[in-house]
């Protein structure tokens, strides 16, 4: 871990909400005039969309029906745990992007002068100079396997983790309205990569120093039948701190601003899921003001 050029992750699986804590995250920084340097999780897949598939049915054809994004087979485990260790000494490293939409890649053709398509990487870059700090949100912030123990190197590790339940439901509904997959083709999905899921997604969330738990407060015993995504007013949110000393967290002063908010646990405060963004604003400015001035 670095104080003078902090890495920050924010870990979690593929429709777990790690977007809106990327976005608390960035009304943080707007307001703070803090220049971070964003790093996409999916940018250290090993494989394109299209190399992908041929992996999953090469996999398939050995017996290995779990193969996944999840996993180290198809991740560059070791390039993210270099990038956060280079980051933290210097300040300096290398990312690239994965482009998801037509809309990315003609934004980063016209940027780099290439002309690639919706899954595929755009070429190794080297980071923006003299930024305050490194952004990270995906699958693996907090990932270690093997040899490669990328946790070390993080300064603040956020894990953002609905009840799977709910991971399910928001899963299905967003694979089936925004890339138009079948029920059947998520639920498959979701089967083959609980292996990895079990493995390297969940042990994450015991490195976390903060992890943001989605709980809904209505009936998901089914996911794959459910009619609609719980709302907001429909769940909690459970805040547990791995450490509140070490970061200062006022349980008082967190209880008083977060109205209907109660402790659960010594280091577990509990919110209406209406609040989250604030909640997220309100535990994590502090924090993140606290790393910046202890840079040397």
């Amino acid at each position: 871990m670095s104080q003078k050029h902090p890495v920050i992750a924010v870990t979690g699986s593929s429709g777990a909400g790690t977007s809106t804590v990327k976005r608390s995250f960035e009304y943080i920084f707007e307001r703070a005039h803090i220049k971070p340097v964003v790093i996409e999780g999916d940018s250290f897949h090993r494989y394109d969309r299209k190399a992908m598939k041929a992996a999953m049915q090469a996999a398939e054809a050995e017996g290995n029906f779990s193969f996944s994004h999840f996993g180290p087979e198809a991740n560059l485990f070791d390039r993210i745990e270099e990038l956060f260790q280079t980051y933290g000494e210097t300040g300096q490293g290398q990312k690239r992007y994965y482009l998801h939409s037509d809309e990315e890649a003609e934004f980063h053709n016209q940027r780099m002068g290439t002309s690639l398509g919706p899954g595929e990487f755009t070429p190794w870059e080297d980071i923006e100079p003299d930024t305050d700090l490194m952004f990270y949100e995906g699958l693996h912030g907090l990932a270690a396997h093997g040899d490669v123990d990328v946790s070390r190197h993080v300064d603040l590790g956020i894990g953002v983790v609905p009840i799977v339940n709910l991971e399910w439901i928001q899963k299905i509904f967003r694979d089936n309205e925004e890339r138009g997959y079948t029920a059947e083709a998520i639920v498959d999905t979701i089967l083959r990569r609980m292996p990895d899921y079990v493995k390297y997604i969940t042990p994450q969330f015991s490195r976390t120093h903060i992890n943001f738990q989605r709980v809904p407060t209505v009936d998901t015993s089914n996911p794959f039948i459910a009619r609609d995504i719980p709302t907001a007013d429909e769940s909690l949110v459970v805040i547990r701190f791995s450490d509140p000393k070490r970061f200062g967290v006022d349980f008082p002063y967190l209880l008083n601003m977060l109205h209907d908010s109660f402790m659960s646990r010594p280091n577990t405060l509990v919110v209406p899921g209406g609040k989250m963004g604030l909640a997220m604003e309100i535990v994590l400015a502090p924090i993140i003001h606290d790393i910046l001035d202890r840079r040397g």
